[in-house]
């Protein structure tokens, strides 16, 4: 791609020119550290459950290539064609996630799958990047024209998503979706009314998930107490912290992977920092800062609200989602199973991802006649 000229005007030629390349390698570098540490965590995972050993990775191999597709294919896309992708794409989220509480496989008390034969798939997951974008379309028509009820339709579509995955359940994703919304309702000149009314339904659902659904009420307890449960994989992840130390114990020789069932999935991060120790751990933390930091920056001489508003939301769900997963690996809050972006092991976690940062690469593009849909 380097021995493009800047007068190729081709599909790829422009995108050369115009994509952010210090984010494209950076999601690049923390796919292939993804690929490395699953290579690390998942053999023995796979053993434990009697299956062959290169199972996970073999499953991995089948997303990645499809992610790393989705990824440069919706690049290339222009703004006014990611409003349509997402568009398409929420509905088609919608409808899943409206079937899955029926047709969907119950795994740990909750239905969030729905099973495609030998394969699944996470309709909510789909619905985080695509609604992003979707609310980020209907609060900047809001602003663009006064009698077009934007705010009104964000918040009924917003409503959908909270009550459709509250019937999963799936307290977590409704706390990031929450989170991501209100940003971009905030930075789109939310009324302080709506700021006073959307902090106490914050703090609604977080008081009302814990005292009606008895697995959230369980992983808070047992963060403020560790002695009221069972804290055997956070308490097992710390343990790997601190046999890593700086440098880490070496690669394949951590022994957490033995003993972790979500070793390759939700506690891959403890992985990392047995393994490779400290300072790998800090060069992760550092690159997820630098993709959100480096798009943020991008955004500084946009002028077109919806893309601000768009990347806003999609770099805030993409670092929440990181800081969520390191967090609960570091028992700096309860645990929670969501997936640590691009390294973890998880075909829909990936493909969502993908298509989210994709989105995200396509919006920073540099474009002449900036504020112009184009």
């Amino acid at each position: 791609m380097s021995s493009f000229a800047r007068t190729d005007t081709s599909v790829v030629g422009r995108w050369w020119w115009t994509v952010d390349r210090w984010s494209l390698a950076a999601l690049a570098l923390l796919i292939g550290v993804g690929i490395l540490l699953v290579l690390a965590a998942s053999p023995s995972v796979a053993e434990r459950i009697g299956a062959n050993s290169f199972h996970f990775i073999q499953r991995q191999a089948i997303y990645l290539p499809v992610a790393l597709v989705i990824l440069f294919a919706v690049s290339l896309l222009t703004p006014r064609d990611i409003r349509r992708l997402a568009v398409l794409g929420f509905l088609a989220s919608i409808l899943l996630l409206a079937v899955t509480p029926w047709l969907g496989a119950e795994i740990k008390g909750a239905r969030r799958w729905l099973s495609l034969g030998a394969l699944s798939l996470q309709p909510s997951e789909f619905v985080k990047p695509t609604f992003a974008v979707v609310a980020a379309w209907m609060f900047a028509e809001q602003r663009a024209t006064e009698t077009f009820p934007g705010n009104a339709i964000s918040i009924a579509l917003f409503g959908l998503v909270v009550g459709l995955l509250l019937l999963q359940p799936d307290f977590g994703m409704t706390l990031v979706v929450t989170a991501v919304w209100f940003t971009q309702f905030f930075m789109a000149g939310l009324p302080m009314f709506y700021v006073v009314g959307l902090c106490g339904l914050g703090i609604g659902l977080m008081i009302g998930g814990y005292l009606l659904l008895p697995h959230v009420a369980s992983r808070v307890d047992r963060f403020l107490d560790p002695s009221s449960g069972d804290t055997y994989q956070v308490s097992t992840a710390l343990e790997a912290f601190m046999n890593g130390g700086l440098f880490g114990v070496g690669p394949g020789e951590g022994r957490v992977k033995d003993h972790l069932p979500d070793a390759h999935a939700d506690f891959i991060f403890a992985v990392a920092g047995e393994e490779f120790g400290l300072l790998a751990c800090l060069g992760i933390v550092m690159l997820f800062a630098f993709i959100v930091l480096r798009g943020f920056s991008r955004m500084l001489q946009e002028r077109d609200l919806f893309i601000v508003l768009a990347t806003v939301g999609l770099l805030a769900q993409f670092g929440l989602q990181a800081l969520i997963n390191m967090g609960s690996n570091l028992r700096l809050m309860p645990a929670k199973g969501m997936t640590l972006p691009f390294i973890s092991y998880g075909g829909s976690s990936l493909l969502a991802l993908a298509l989210g940062m994709g989105m995200m690469l396509a919006l920073t593009r540099r474009r002449y006649g900036a504020g112009r849909m184009i």
